[in-house]
């Protein structure tokens, strides 16, 4: 199980129990819970934050190497302290997919939704429009929360490409 996934289930897991305890008549223990939740998030939040200022001053090699691990990078996003702006870290995500060559066409604001070109990774310009969107939604999961959907636009295919052989005997 990857460091993503972990922690997409972790946070699906707090979700469906805050759910169960609203849902559960004890609404002072539901109140308990989520302050419980927002204060130990507060605290992690801060505490990150005073990581990334303390490597602030550190060799780029240290914050790189944090930059590119899977569940620091989620953190940093999931409290707003990542210090790469949405586009840089949409095509950070979008680098990893390996199974399809995506481009990004456009991003629009209000709807969240990102707009991209695939090309299977040979080129050939068949991509898959379902498979390549699926591969971009899951690799952006937890590096662009601001990615709501995701449209994927397959490239126009290129020229036909005609076989040559040898020409028929006494067709010359």
């Amino acid at each position: 199980m990857s460091a993503v996934s972990s922690a997409e289930q972790t946070g699906r897991r707090v979700e469906e129990i805050l759910d169960g305890l609203a849902e559960s008549g004890d609404p002072a223990a539901a109140a308990a819970a989520e302050e419980l939740v927002r204060s130990l998030m507060d605290f992690y939040g801060a505490g990150l934050a005073r990581i990334l200022h303390l490597l602030s001053g550190a060799p780029g090699e240290a914050a790189a190497r944090l930059l590119g691990d899977d569940l620091v990078a989620s953190l940093l996003v999931l409290h707003d302290l990542h210090p790469e702006d949405r586009d840089t870290r949409i095509a950070r995500a979008l680098d990893g997919v390996q199974e399809h060559t995506l481009e990004v066409v456009g991003f629009d604001d209000e709807s969240g939704t990102l707009t991209l070109r695939a090309r299977e990774a040979g080129g050939c310009g068949c991509g898959s429009g379902t498979g390549a969107r699926e591969a971009a939604e899951a690799a952006l999961a937890c590096f662009a929360p601001e990615v709501r959907a995701v449209d994927v636009q397959t490239a126009p295919a290129g020229p036909t490409l005609l076989q040559i052989g040898a020409a028929p005997t006494g067709a010359r």
